[in-house]
């Protein structure tokens, strides 16, 4: 019998890799903020200005934990301190009927705050705008109240009593500083989950879905799907929060435990400090609280209630002045100075671009066939038995006039319209015919499409919105870097990577959304008036592009008014008008069709030229 020979561990490249991450100037440069948390209670050593401390450290990694839903996936939830509540009376009670240790209570709680998240998630983000908020609310609503009506358990209105049992085991102590400890150990947990949710895929298919839900779907993304993950992060960072608070007070009550106006405090400081971005909860936090905190000690009773004030008046001031918050706002700035540090930067030749997706099969056969596709609207029938053959290496063009159903038909076979009646079929990596029944799915099959109305994730520069779409066929990050960087070059956006897409013109953001659709990888494209509103130049740009598309493999549908564009672009042509295909075939023999004559100029037209 041979042995099998087990290589030890690379503890070279694993030190070698860490200590690269530790001298990037924005990592030293962070750890030495934050240590500051810890430095200056210990220099001034005032039980006073510990308290303070321990509440920016609870309240920063609370708002932080709330950040992973509301600013990264956008949901503005205003019920959040269900999950913070949900904590702190899972590990009282566990601790008071079982004498089972905090350290353990608090991730039961954890657990349960996750489990909690889920259920009011699932059927809650199907809401948009306040009525997402307002469920929220009515959820933290109805614990409140149950926590009070169940007074055998929870101690109802009067409260429960955490017992005193002191030491490290049962998290309660006679030196105070020892709660900083723990406090800044929860923040910079947080801010950790909290930085690599935002430099991950999940980080980007969060923002994404913030953006533009639509367009997230078009790249492949489960929109409700990374939505849950958010929640259940966000909601387990909560509830470990909400126990450890719950020790430090000693006391818990439903209407400081299940409290709204916590849950908007909480995301108050996010907003002040920078929505959707890494350190902004704890910036708002670091600024507001030490005031709210010193007034209240230094005037005692009589200031009851200025830290609402106090958070008010910030916030007034920070969103007239600074509406993107103060990381939003100068974050860029700054770390264009921290890049500038020993360490920092890292050159796009570093990424290694990883293999394209090949793509199989022989020119000519069908890869997409619609058959009788009717979309009505109430009495407005969009499609009427509609039914198109895509051939595998085509560019197929779909023309007709305004109204004439050819968008709707882009988003019955693209998965974004179910149809009324008929089907849509395409061939899978396996060869065969498949109907996929959502629109991530058919992203996920291969068809990639463009939107007439241009979907840019505006917060995100020209590179990061590629990466969206490549992160479908390349989880890791430095992977989907590489594949946008290289679809980048492609389109000819390379130049302008790192601007943030909302300050393109109408000609880039054309190409950035062909570039976004391309890094899917698709087999099918399906271009949506891709040429409309450009001029003469970027016009020629983009057919230039679709034939260098086709070359690549990629079979192409193109909707377009651009007449003379689309027939010197397409091998085929079908003519759409009144929901119905009038005409295709050859573009050359099509132009000369009588009915296709009509459509476009109208009968009276025909008529006189005698056609």
């Amino acid at each position: 019998m041979t042995a099998k020979v087990i290589a030890p561990p690379a503890t070279g490249q694993q030190s070698t890799g860490l200590l690269s991450r530790l001298t990037n100037p924005r990592v030293y440069c962070a750890l030495i903020a934050l240590s500051l948390l810890l430095i200056v209670p210990a220099l001034v050593d005032s039980p006073f200005v510990v308290h303070v401390f321990v509440t920016i450290c609870v309240f920063a990694a609370l708002s932080t934990a709330w950040n992973i839903v509301g600013g990264y996936a956008g949901q503005l939830s205003l019920g959040h301190t269900v999950f913070y509540g949900i904590g702190g009376y899972t590990t009282a009670l566990l601790i008071q009927h079982f004498g089972i240790s905090p350290w353990i209570g608090m991730w039961a709680g954890a657990a349960l705050s996750a489990v909690v998240g889920i259920g009011i998630g699932y059927p809650c983000f199907r809401l948009r705008g306040p009525f997402f908020s307002l469920a929220t609310i009515a959820f933290l609503e109805v614990v409140r109240l149950l926590s009070i009506h169940f007074t055998g358990l929870t101690g109802g209105a009067a409260g429960l009593i955490v017992p005193l049992n002191l030491g490290w085991a049962w998290m309660i102590f006679e030196d105070k500083f020892n709660y900083l400890y723990i406090a800044f150990g929860l923040l910079v947990l947080t801010l950790v989950v909290s930085w690599s949710i935002r430099n991950s895929r999940l980080g980007f298919y969060l923002t994404a879905v913030r953006e533009r839900e639509d367009a997230a779907l078009a790249a492949g993304i489960n929109n409700t799907g990374v939505k849950l993950k958010a929640v259940i992060v966000s909601a387990a960072l909560t509830s470990l929060v909400g126990s450890f608070h719950a020790m430090y007070m000693t006391f818990l009550e439903p209407a400081t435990m299940f409290s709204l106006a916590t849950s908007i405090e909480i995301a108050m400081f996010s907003l002040i400090g920078g929505l959707g971005t890494v350190f902004g909860p704890l910036l708002g936090t670091v600024l507001v609280v030490p005031i709210a905190e010193l007034a209240r000690g230094w005037l005692g009773a009589s200031a009851n209630g200025l830290h609402g004030f106090v958070y008010g008046t910030v916030l007034v001031i920070i969103t007239l002045t600074l509406p993107g918050g103060l990381v939003g706002t100068f974050g860029a700035r700054v770390s264009q100075w921290i890049d500038r540090l020993p360490g920092g930067g890292r050159r796009d030749d570093d990424y290694a671009a990883p293999a394209q997706r090949p793509i199989s099969g022989e020119p000519g056969q069908p890869i997409l066939q619609a058959k009788n596709l009717v979309m009505k609207f109430g009495g407005l029938t969009a499609t009427d038995n509609v039914s198109i053959t895509l051939r595998r290496g085509e560019i197929l063009g779909i023309i007709g006039p305004n109204g004439a159903g050819k968008t709707t038909l882009f988003s019955q076979i693209s998965g974004f319209l179910k149809p009324t009646s008929g089907t849509v079929r395409i061939v899978s990596g396996d060869g065969q015919m498949t109907s996929p029944a959502s629109a991530d799915e058919f992203a996920r099959l291969g068809v990639g499409r463009t939107f007439q109305i241009v979907q840019p994730f505006g917060k995100l520069t020209v590179l990061e919105n590629i990466m969206v779409g490549a992160f479908m066929r390349h989880p890791k990050v430095d992977d989907a870097r590489a594949a946008a960087l290289r679809v980048a070059r492609l389109v000819g956006l390379e130049d302008i990577k790192d601007v943030e897409a909302r300050n393109l013109p109408i000609g880039g953001l054309k190409r950035l959304e062909v570039a976004r659709t391309l890094a899917t990888e698709p087999s099918i494209l399906l271009l949506d008036e891709v040429m409309a509103g450009q001029s003469q130049s970027d016009t020629v740009k983009m057919v230039n592009l679709i034939r260098t598309i086709r070359d690549t493999g990629v079979t192409v549908i193109a909707i377009e008014h651009n007449m003379q564009a689309i027939m010197s672009l397409s091998d085929r042509i079908v003519v759409i008008d009144s929901g119905r295909v009038i005409a295709q075939g050859d573009p050359q023999d099509v132009v000369k069709d009588r009915r296709v004559i009509e459509a476009y100029l109208g009968e009276d037209f025909v008529d006189a030229q005698g056609i």
